[in-house]
């Protein structure tokens, strides 16, 4: 590991200080600002964390020339153009998942990083689980012998969660099977396919 020290700004304080103390607890990380459009809410946010600066502009944020990454948790439709921002502006990027909603701006995020020289890091958390690192272990040291199929899925209780997180696009958190998978033969998806349940909730349709 490094012993260079970062200054991070998260971006997005609903889900996005869960990882507050994370950063705080890392010796390489300096979590030294705070984005949120709401005032009130960041400063309570910040204030608990006693952490002094705070933005409710996410483009003052990123002229600040203390700040070396962000780490975004916006709503998902921000992800890409604010990752394109960050990279834009000589920020390193962190992004809670999925980075993009479409090909296209995957595409672009790529080209950003390749132009910039820039780190990105597209947050998949499930690849950092316990019974994940477990399994990769074992398969690593050829305990799981010759794999010949896998599958996945992520059955997740929303119980007590906003209610939007349940009318979420199910391909929006692909990534918490879809990344497993392939993290665990460091492999790469050749194809997809798409099988709809053929049913929709109506309090979620």
């Amino acid at each position: 590991m490094s012993d260079r020290s970062f200054n991070i700004a998260i971006v997005g304080l609903g889900f996005g200080a869960e990882f507050i103390p994370i950063h705080q607890a890392h010796p390489n990380a300096n979590l030294i600002a705070v984005c949120r459009r709401n005032e009130a809410e960041m400063n309570a946010v910040a204030d608990q964390f006693n952490i002094g600066k705070r933005y409710t502009d996410y483009d003052e944020l990123l002229k600040d020339p203390e700040i070396d990454a962000v780490h975004i948790n916006s709503p998902i439709p921000d992800h890409a153009p604010q990752s394109l921002k960050a990279l834009r502006a000589g920020k390193h990027v962190m992004c809670t998942v999925p980075m993009a909603t479409t090909i296209e701006e995957c595409e672009e995020l790529c080209k950003a990083v390749e132009e910039t020289g820039l780190k990105y890091m597209m947050a998949e958390t499930v690849v950092y689980s316990r019974e994940f690192l477990f399994i990769k272990e074992m398969y690593d040291k050829g305990e799981l012998g010759k794999l010949q199929y896998l599958a996945a899925s992520h059955p997740q209780d929303m119980d007590g969660w906003p209610s939007y997180w349940e009318e979420m696009i199910p391909m929006h958190y692909a990534t918490h099977v879809v990344s497993p998978c392939l993290g665990m033969v460091d492999g790469l998806a050749e194809y997809v396919s798409c099988f709809g349940s053929g049913t929709v909730r109506d309090d979620i349709a």
